[in-house]
């Protein structure tokens, strides 16, 4: 999940301005702006198209193999779903998709309608045959869905399932299989048990939420996106509560997506809480004292997509407050301003209010830890775009980055191991690559 980088050698700068760098190769650059990247998504200094196209270049001056582990990292550890699509597309575009063998394809394709947007980002630009080894790989892909997944994401898009299935010619196992293809051919499958096709067939809406919280087919992250859906609904709270804590399927949900369905639904906020709080006892304890620093400046409340009113901030936040250990607890922006080491939502609100979101000093707030705190290491959650110079960590302590955007040039370099995304797996990162070392 991360690379510790070389000291800079180029002059460079920050989009506020600090002396900085761009990665050292092609593949760290790739790393850094795909692993905190919502595909097409603005960020707030960058366009979403202009980061995509810079990731596009990246990958046919990065090598296949490289570009390949990317990609099973970016969906099975990184937790993103676009993204990874992208760069297979990019390899394909640059005559290099055999670098992915046809077993790698499911591990990326975890969603029946990625199939199809797979396809259709390979044609962005017009249509184009598709490579031998992608349809082996899409073909690999389409065995693993039953007829539900199927059913339930089979949109009127561009590229439907069904068009998927005509152009890569998966073969079926057994004769069941072969029967629910033709039916999916024929629009003839059935008709997916779920919220949606439920309620557009005129169901009771707290009946059919409650009955799907009960057996077991309604998923984590829709279970948190209609939260606000189920109380207008009057859901039982109690069964709502006890689907929140049970987490099952939370495994592929972002910590921010908490804080998502807390300003949806208040009234969950507790059953929520303690659900991100459990994902602190998930992870390792960290040994000795840790400094977490969150960058809290105006850069930081760009929305992670055009739909959302979740911020980098917000994700920032989210990571800090599930750190595992002795912590304190520090934001920045024109000032350095310590945060009691709150876990949950309490943490998250306490850094978020800790000061007006202005400058990014990094620097400044770095020199001020160093010299005020005693610490094993120092966690910093930016977008990298300091205003200043940015030190390293004081002597003897290993230094992170955290760094939660796609931008070129940053500062986490020299005595920093920089790690890319918003995924709990950070942390778990930081915990291994101590393990070995020790």
């Amino acid at each position: 999940m991360a690379r510790l980088n070389t000291k800079p050698t180029a002059t460079a700068r920050t989009h506020e301005g600090a002396p900085g760098t761009p990665p050292k190769n092609a593949a760290a650059e790739l790393r850094r702006a795909v692993s905190s990247c919502l595909l097409w998504e603005d960020q707030f200094y960058e366009g979403g198209v202009a980061i995509a196209d810079r990731i596009a270049d990246l990958v046919s001056r990065t090598a296949p193999a490289d570009v390949a582990a990317l990609a099973i990292e970016a969906r099975s550890q990184m937790n993103l779903r676009h993204a990874p699509l992208w760069l297979i597309a990019g390899l394909a575009r640059a005559g290099q998709i055999a670098a992915l063998r046809p077993a790698d394809y499911p591990l990326i394709v975890r969603r029946a309608d990625e199939m199809g947007e797979l396809l259709a980002m390979l044609w962005k630009d017009g249509k184009r045959p598709i490579p031998a080894a992608m349809k082996k790989g899409l073909a690999a892909a389409f065995g693993q869905f039953d007829a539900y997944q199927l059913a339930k994401y089979d949109r009127a898009t561009s590229v439907r399932l069904r068009d998927v299935l005509r152009l890569v010619h998966p073969k079926p196992k057994d004769d069941e299989q072969a029967a629910m293809w033709k039916a999916l051919i024929a629009g003839e499958l059935p008709s997916p048990d779920t919220w949606e096709v439920a309620l557009s067939g005129g169901a009771d809406k707290a009946e059919t939420f409650a009955r799907l919280i009960r057996e077991g087919r309604l998923g984590y992250l829709a279970l948190l996106r209609n939260l606000r859906n189920m109380a207008d609904a009057g859901v039982d709270a109690d069964l709502v509560k006890g689907a929140i804590i049970a987490r099952k399927g939370a495994r592929f949900v972002l910590p921010f997506r908490y804080i998502a369905a807390a300003r949806a639904a208040p009234q969950f906020e507790p059953a929520l809480d303690e659900a991100l709080c459990a994902a602190v006892e998930d992870l390792p304890v960290m040994p000795g004292k840790t400094v977490v620093l969150v960058d809290v400046s105006g850069s930081m409340d760009t929305k992670l997509s055009a739909k959302s009113d979740m911020t980098r901030i917000d994700a920032a936040c989210a990571l800090a407050s599930i750190i595992h250990g002795d912590v304190r607890v520090f934001s920045f922006s024109n000032s350095l301003v310590e945060v009691p080491p709150r876990r949950g939502m309490a943490g998250v609100d306490a850094i978020k209010r800790s000061q007006p979101h202005g400058g990014t000093y990094l620097g400044r707030a770095i020199r001020e830890i160093n010299a005020k705190v005693r610490y094993d290491r120092l966690i910093v959650v930016t977008d990298e775009q300091s205003h200043d110079a940015v030190g390293g960590p004081a002597d003897g302590s290993r230094g992170y980055l955290i760094n939660v955007a796609s931008y070129r040039n940053g500062v986490g370099y020299g005595d920093w191991t920089r790690i890319d995304g918003f995924s709990e797996n950070v942390l778990r990162f930081i915990n291994e690559s101590e393990a070995r070392d020790r």
